[in-house]
């Protein structure tokens, strides 16, 4: 009777646990579900599970209008590097060596994507110390489609990744304007495989990372209160300062100063300028991470300043050399487009006219002066429109960022770290730490790899190569085969 009565407790006792656990979570109510709505709406932190934790939300996957601005955005920086900055460089070396361009583009977006899934992306993105990140997302684990709040609430996690993936890919792509027409292609994948890591991956952190020191937005804790929108210091800086240091290992190309090294086709390089203005909007509006108010400021100031400075290019060959030349407007719209890049997003209209100007008129001094005053053969000016161009911009964020149209100089990372009470007074200095560090861990590091690499593959062709045109010693092949 004991045992009979002991086992009917037991039964009884299982089913109520059973119960209990399959009984569904209570469902969120009209407040909730409307608070739900608004933070969508105003790309904001979602609203549901703070009122009653224990409901879950109706929408708690991603935001399908902010998922496909992004996806949008991704397709477009893509499209920046393929094939915007491929046509665009490959228009600008002579006939030879247009494929050399091209396929050390699509080297590097390969090479760049497995890097990037196996450990790149963990260790920009995954919180670990102000330096670098962790394994955490290494090979993408646990990367999925439910968004990574630390970084936006409504786009999927591996949307945001592979979004992010793109400014990988095009910022190591920019060097090879420095070095192009005489360097080996093992010693491009070589350079850029290692440059990755000591480069872009702990700055990419630094600047953008959760817990990055250098994250004045977001990181409550950040040693250095810099901004940056979409890539002033990251991709322009980063890559222009070590595209300078990587010509001058190099050496100039034969006969640079003796011979006629004009661009082959000026019809690709304004192709691929068109090319890469467009997929800019994704590259700077979509670093809003949703369809909101800040990415349409975005926008706008990218699109004034781009216009802006292509025009200031142009009028200051007019007036200094009588002629204004379809790759004065061409430079000078790139120019704009990587000096605003840093401040899109925080900066009014007025602010993009500024900037639209001086993106014109310093890019252009860098390339004309600098390079006939120091005789560094920086083939493509790679190191006068986006180092110095990245540095300008990066200075210029500080001195025009303004909270009216971006909430969150004024948010609650950037109270607690002291940003908001700087930006409008003292924020350039901020950016000069960024900017020192920058140069800094872009020198060293290329430096360090330039030798090793110098060292074991070698950097440079062979004379007869240089000579006869690396399309068809490196790749078998030759841009333009014209049958008699």
């Amino acid at each position: 009777m004991i045992k009979k009565t002991f086992l009917t407790l037991l039964a009884m006792t299982v089913v109520s646990f059973s119960t209990q656990a399959q009984s569904p979570a209570p469902s969120p109510s009209l407040e909730q579900r409307i608070s739900d709505v608004e933070a969508y709406v105003n790309n904001s932190a979602r609203g549901a599970d703070a009122t009653n934790p224990q409901a879950g939300s109706n929408i708690s996957g991603p935001g399908p209008g902010h998922n496909a601005w992004l996806m949008t955005s991704a397709l477009l920086v893509l499209f920046m590097t393929l094939p915007g900055l491929a046509l665009f460089y490959g228009g600008l070396v002579r006939q030879k060596n247009v494929l050399s361009v091209l396929a050390q583009c699509l080297g590097i977006a390969g090479l760049v994507t497995i890097l990037w899934w196996a450990v790149g992306y963990s260790l920009v993105f995954a919180s670990g110390c102000p330096f670098f990140g962790s394994a955490r997302f290494a090979f993408l684990r646990g990367v999925t489609s439910a968004p990574n709040t630390n970084y936006s609430y409504w786009v999927s996690h591996n949307v945001f990744a592979t979004y992010q993936l793109m400014f990988a890919i095009i910022t190591p792509a920019l060097i090879i304007g420095s070095v192009a027409e005489r360097m080996k292609f093992s010693a491009v994948m070589a350079i850029i495989a290692l440059w990755m890591f000591l480069v872009y991956f702990p700055l990419a952190h630094m600047v953008w990372g959760i817990d990055g020191m250098m994250n004045g937005v977001w990181n409550a804790n950040a040693k250095i209160r810099a901004i940056d929108f979409a890539g002033g210091t990251v991709v322009h800086m980063s890559s222009g300062w070590s595209a300078l240091l990587l010509c001058l290992f190099l050496g100039p190309r034969l006969g640079f100063r003796k011979e006629i090294m004009a661009p082959h086709s000026m019809v690709l390089c304004m192709v691929g300028t068109g090319m890469l203005w467009v997929g800019w909007y994704g590259f700077n509006a979509g670093s809003a991470l949703g369809a909101d108010a800040i990415a349409a400021n975005a926008f706008m100031s990218t699109t004034l300043a781009t216009a802006i400075a292509s025009f200031t290019w142009a009028m200051l060959e007019w007036m200094l050399r009588s002629k204004p030349s379809v790759l004065g407007f061409c430079s000078g719209a790139v120019g704009g487009l990587v000096v605003i890049t840093p401040a899109c997003g925080f900066v009014d209209a007025n602010g993009a006219v500024i900037i639209g100007v001086l993106a014109g008129a310093v890019p252009f001094f860098a390339c004309t002066k600098l390079k006939s005053w120091f005789h560094y053969d920086d083939a493509l000016d790679t190191f006068g429109v986006h180092a110095v161009g990245g540095t300008l911009g990066a200075f210029l964020t500080g001195l025009l960022a303004t909270a009216t149209v971006n909430s969150n100089l004024a948010g609650p990372a950037a109270s607690q770290n002291g940003l908001a009470k700087i930006v409008g007074h003292t924020l350039w200095l901020e950016q000069l730490k960024a900017i020192a560090i920058t140069i800094a861990l872009a020198l060293i590091g290329t430096s360090v790899i330039a030798l090793v690499v110098r060292a074991t593959l070698g950097l440079r062709i062979t004379p007869e190569i240089e000579r006869q045109g690396l399309d068809i010693n490196l790749h078998g092949e030759e841009g333009y085969i014209v049958s008699g």
